[in-house]
């Protein structure tokens, strides 16, 4: 290696060791030891600077202080645009991958294609030679005059439609088949957006980030097995594609992904989406746990007993309201008077009753809960083991009863 101060013309070559001893240090000048100098590590045999190392020397305390460059928090594209990690920019770029994915894509002739973060266009050049029209999503200004400027004058330039804006926030137009490659951190949002999409679509192919993605193929008694896989499976059959490693991508990401295949549920299963996310987020509060204890939770019962009651208050309606307040009036209408002190006792005999009466009625709904669960036989099962059709049928019977959860 080769050692050289940025500022001046002095060079040697000497083995680093780090940290450096005074007596290591001693050896350099005096000019080039100031205080603060930066020195860059230099390759002896190409002569090029090695931009991420750079060593500060300091005779301070006769130490000598090795110092790190940041890492470029974007990284150059040929054509001049950078890519910003912070905001979730991975180009794909093996050719080879491209291919597979519109391959595995399924497309036919006539498909009109809603692909989602198409970067510079590298997938979408694919996509608009095997479907009718493409419609492309990008937030980044950038690179959307990249992707104009490259199918300009095209022969696919009339089949192309790019809408700038985030995902999220668009209303989005008719498609067929969904190709994206995403930030990772709308995963989520994106994937229920979608499926909550009318009309439905037939399938969406879309890149994840690997821990994600086996979340949403999981299975019961899987380890990533979860409410997101339960819900996702609801309205979707969820298949796992390809794995992609983090090299096919400039700049790469920190982990590995995943292509799934979504394909909407055709009819849909209905249920209620409220009492069924409520249902499940119950379930899965601690999923490796019975659900006879999960449900025997003081703060389980509590929350289902009140929506039990107000589920029956609005079945009532007020007709139960109306006869309270006819039965409280009555004393007042017969002119009866009563003493103070026995006013006094009365109210407390009849808080003593109500407090019992209370705890005997939370104890008789905690009973209707449980009974429910050992007449579907689900007492000493798991969430974490549970499939779909079992989780429908067991909210089923919680309705059915008169639970509610929402």
């Amino acid at each position: 290696m080769r050692l050289k101060h940025k500022n001046s013309k002095d060079s040697f070559s000497q083995k680093l060791l780090w940290p450096f001893s005074s007596s290591q240090a001693s050896g350099f000048s005096q000019r080039s030891l100031a205080i603060g100098h930066k020195w860059h590590l230099r390759d002896k045999t190409t002569g090029f600077r090695n931009r991420y190392l750079i060593m500060r020397v300091s005779m301070a305390g006769g130490k000598a202080k090795k110092e790190k460059a940041k890492a470029p928090q974007h990284m150059p594209y040929q054509g001049g645009i950078s890519f910003h990690k912070s905001k979730g920019q991975h180009i794909l770029k093996n050719p080879l991958l491209v291919d597979s994915i519109v391959q595995k894509s399924g497309l036919k002739p006539t498909d009109v294609v809603l692909e989602i973060g198409p970067g510079t266009g590298n997938l979408t050049k694919k996509l608009l030679e095997a479907a009718k029209k493409v419609i492309a999503v990008e937030i980044d200004p950038r690179m959307v005059l990249e992707l104009q400027r490259r199918f300009q004058g095209t022969a696919h330039s009339n089949r192309l439609t790019v809408i700038q804006g985030d995902v999220l926030r668009t209303e989005l137009p008719y498609f067929d088949i969904c190709v994206a490659n995403i930030p990772y951190q709308i995963s989520s949002p994106l994937t229920f957006k979608l499926l909550n999409h009318q009309p439905v679509f037939r399938a969406a192919i879309i890149m994840f980030q690997r821990e994600f993605a086996m979340r949403l193929v999981a299975q019961p008694d899987d380890k990533l097995y979860c409410r997101l896989t339960v819900n996702t499976q609801l309205h979707a059959r969820v298949f796992h594609l390809l794995k992609v490693g983090r090299n096919n991508f400039r700049p790469p990401p920190k982990v590995d992904s995943s292509v799934v295949r979504i394909e909407p549920r055709k009819p849909r299963i209905e249920v209620k989406q409220k009492e069924w996310d409520g249902f499940l987020r119950i379930c899965f509060n601690r999923k490796n746990k019975t659900l006879g204890s999960i449900f025997r939770q003081k703060s389980v019962i509590s929350l289902l007993e009140k929506n039990y009651r107000t589920v029956q208050a609005l079945e009532l309606g007020q007709k139960e309201a109306d006869t309270k307040m006819d039965f409280a009036s009555f004393g007042e209408d017969q002119g009866i008077e009563m003493d103070d002190n026995e006013a006094d006792d009365d109210e407390m005999e009849v808080e003593d009753g109500e407090a019992d009466d209370v705890q005997s009625v939370q104890s008789e709904f905690k009973d209707k809960v449980l009974g429910v669960l050992k007449d579907g036989d689900f007492e000493e099962k798991r969430s974490s083991k549970l499939t779909l059709q079992e989780f429908l049928y067991l909210l089923s019977l919680f309705n059915k009863a008169g639970i509610h959860f929402s």
